[in-house]
């Protein structure tokens, strides 16, 4: 986080001590006394476990091309706060944040119970749309679903993109009853798209849709043809559905898992034109696939000292999509500088990626809750004993050892240790 910022910024950051706290009271009740904020535009609501920032940034592009003024409330940020809530595709001024920040600390000074960090920011991006009078703000889950603060809305649908492990202690210990938390965000009567899972969780989420009287659109229904991924990393396919069929078109996003993320888009917004909610014609699909914009996601950025190849990678899921996407595009073994979080599944993430990597580098991010570079060493050792691996105390020095080591080097672990090293890299 950037310094400088004001006082309202600095006590909204105070509520972090509160950690994660599930539930919708705090925020509704901060809402309630902000006038609502949250009824006064429609509302897409995205949940999942992995993919569903890539598919909230591919789907407010497309609202974006069709005409429509749009929010977008996303988390974590990688470097600035201000990152979370963005007007049109801009993120908000820091005069813009400081402003709304000190109206929400003020409507929750007299609460019984203040709200958390997550539930601070949700309300203020809420009110940062209103005031902006966006056509519609596109939203993104943080945590599970059920109990996230962003379930205050009354969406007029969503999606729910790929289920995996993540966050157990929160929201279960099986894939069945994580993909019960998330299928929480579904209201009754809404359009819900849903990506391509395992049956036992599809069996849960068309199970919730049922008992909610919600229209289900399937990312299975979007015919894939034709899929190539370029030397770049970029996958070109054309997509088919019931109303439409878009031709060669080319993901911005890197990868080939952003297939499963674009045809739950498209099922989404192809929906969406069908019933009228917004008309969305062809071209501003295409362009909402062709030219979204999701930072520290298989980014590669030049530097002097070489390039690097940054992925916020921070849960086995996520890794393995890394590492295929590193063996398919690269065929060779890389440098990786690896940072991860205390809490996560840290044999988990390393076990996939050092299946890719020729030497690892362990680093954390200035994070009260990254594993230190030795804990972290020590898990390499158990899951790769071969592989050659050493610590470094900082960011900064692991990348300049990783680069001696080949080329590129790649980033993962963690979005903080994502946001710390693009911050240093991007100008």
């Amino acid at each position: 986080m950037t310094l400088g910022y004001t006082e309202a910024l600095s006590r909204l950051c105070t509520r972090r001590r509160l950690g994660v706290r599930p539930g919708l009271e705090a925020t509704a009740a901060t809402l309630a006394r902000l006038g609502h904020p949250e009824r006064r535009f429609p509302a897409l609501h995205i949940a999942g476990t992995n993919g569903k920032g890539s598919t909230a940034a591919m789907i407010e592009r497309a609202l974006r091309a069709a005409g429509y003024r749009t929010g977008r409330y996303t988390s974590p940020h990688l470097v600035d706060i201000e990152e979370r809530f963005c007007v049109d595709g801009l993120q908000i001024s820091a005069a813009t944040f400081d402003r709304i920040a000190a109206r929400v600390r003020e409507a929750a000074a007299t609460l019984p119970a203040p709200p958390s960090f997550f539930e601070a920011t949700t309300a203020l991006a809420l009110d940062v749309f209103r005031e902006a009078r966006v056509d519609v703000a596109v939203l993104e889950v943080g945590l599970g679903g059920r109990l996230d603060a962003t379930n205050v809305v009354t969406p007029i649908a969503g999606a729910i993109t790929s289920i995996d492990f993540d966050h157990e202690q929160y929201l279960g210990n099986t894939l069945a009853a994580i993909a019960a938390e998330k299928a929480g965000v579904i209201k009754p009567h809404m359009l819900i798209a849903v990506a391509d899972n395992i049956a036992e969780v599809d069996e849960v989420i068309t199970g919730a849709a049922s008992a909610q009287h919600a229209e289900v659109a399937r990312a299975s229904d979007v015919l894939v043809e034709h899929a190539a991924l370029d030397p770049d990393g970029r996958v070109t396919a054309t997509l088919t559905t019931a109303q439409r069929r878009y031709d060669g078109v080319t993901l911005a996003l890197r990868g080939r898992h952003q297939l499963a993320n674009a045809t739950t888009a498209v099922a989404l917004l192809d929906a969406l034109d069908a019933r009228g909610h917004f008309r969305i014609p062809a071209a501003a699909v295409r362009s909402g696939l062709e030219n979204a914009v999701w930072p520290a996601r298989l980014e590669l950025l030049q530097t002097a000292a070489g390039p690097i190849l940054i992925d916020g990678a921070h849960n086995p899921a996520g890794a393995a999509k890394l590492a295929s996407y590193v063996h398919e595009v690269y065929g060779r073994k890389l440098p990786f500088v690896v940072g991860v979080m205390r809490d996560k599944d840290i044999a988990g993430v390393l076990a996939p990626i050092a299946a890719v990597a020729s030497h690892i580098v362990c680093t954390s991010a200035a994070s009260e809750r990254a594993a230190p570079p030795e804990d972290l060493l020590d898990f390499v050792s158990s899951v790769a004993p071969s592989l050659p691996a050493e610590a470094a105390a900082s960011p900064a020095a692991a990348i300049a050892r990783a680069h001696t080591l080949g080329s590129p080097v790649v980033v993962a672990g963690s979005l903080y240790l994502a946001g710390e090293v693009r911050s240093s890299v991007v100008s």
